[in-house]
């Protein structure tokens, strides 16, 4: 197969945890062809969706780990496969990115995750459609709303809709220190929609990634434990990530949720799990691969591009 992957600058991966590398790696290490390029790289041209492609060729080194060839101006639909690893901001850019690929697929183009599905699943908004696994949670721009809320639960977290990594998350304590501007700078004067969840204590035992393949769910999820007396465990955050076998709830939610996101067009997500809750469903460039097949062997990589070659038949 000849497949392209949609991502940002390959000179930004640290190829020892990224998993888009990691699916790079498996998929050449099967004979296929690898390609890469950025958003803007892209364009519609005359109708067709094209973008400014370069063949990939791995080097098997650390720090020039790849070679480039010059790039071309390609149809889209000219591949087998467009993989989307675009990491956030999911700005306007992002948006019109996945308009320019919803178009690319009208001409014969086969992308995954499905841009329109890609769109339609805000990564915090999305556990709304599964709210029997979640915390409390309220969504709103609304001052009065949120000081409501954290009146009644009196342990919060506040986070952006767009944010990712762990940036822009705060936690209140019952004595609502710094509330009104957390709220303020959030909101940016109540003009932002924000999330603010009953804070889970959980998270001390990790936030665990929760991994959905082709509408299966991988046995091995990665906690991110905070460190520091931090409250976020993300790994861009400073988390320590530990491999860990799903427990009964984590599958049962795993389980839950595959076919439901898989019959929406999305080969690949990555769901947030405290304790016994969800907390997010990422679908942009879910990670962990890496960390998960160096601490337990089993090769998530090739788990998604066995899903892949079967997807893209």
């Amino acid at each position: 197969m000849k497949i392209a992957f949609f991502a940002d600058p390959l000179d930004s991966f640290k190829i020892y945890k990224d998993s888009t590398y990691a699916m790079m790696a498996e998929a050449a290490s099967r004979g296929h062809e690898i390609h890469a390029f950025e958003q803007r790289d892209m364009a519609l041209d005359n109708g067709v969706v094209t973008a400014l492609v370069a063949r990939i060729h791995l080097t098997g080194e650390q720090d020039a780990w790849y070679r480039a060839e010059s790039p071309v101006a390609t149809p889209l639909s000219a591949f087998d496969a467009i993989v989307v690893r675009k990491d956030p901001p999911f700005d306007m850019e992002y948006i019109y990115a996945t308009y320019l690929l919803e178009t690319a697929e009208s001409q014969g183009a086969k992308v995954f995750n499905k841009p329109e599905a890609i769109r339609s699943h805000n990564e915090k908004l999305s556990i709304a459609r599964f709210a029997q696994f979640t915390a409390p949670t309220l969504v709103t721009s609304d001052s009065v709303r949120i000081r409501a809320f954290h009146a009644l639960h009196g342990d919060i977290i506040l986070k952006p809709l767009d944010g990712m990594g762990g940036a822009g998350i705060f936690h209140v304590r019952e004595d609502g220190r710094n509330l009104g501007s957390i709220i303020e700078t959030l909101t940016h004067h109540g003009r932002r929609t924000i999330m603010v969840q009953r804070y889970i204590p959980e998270i001390v035992d990790g936030d665990k990634r929760v991994l959905l393949i082709g509408g299966q769910v991988v046995p091995y999820c990665l906690a991110r434990i905070p460190q520091g007396g931090e409250v976020r465990g993300n790994l861009a955050a400073g988390g320590r990530g530990e491999a860990r076998p799903l427990t009964a709830r984590d599958r049962e939610i795993g389980e839950t949720l595959a076919p439901v996101l898989s019959a929406r067009g999305l080969l690949l997500v990555g769901l947030d799990v405290i304790g016994n809750h969800l907390t997010e469903v990422n679908v942009t460039s879910p990670t962990c691969f890496q960390e998960i097949r160096q601490q337990t062997g089993c090769n998530v990589a090739g788990l998604f591009i066995d899903a892949l070659e079967k997807a893209a038949a």
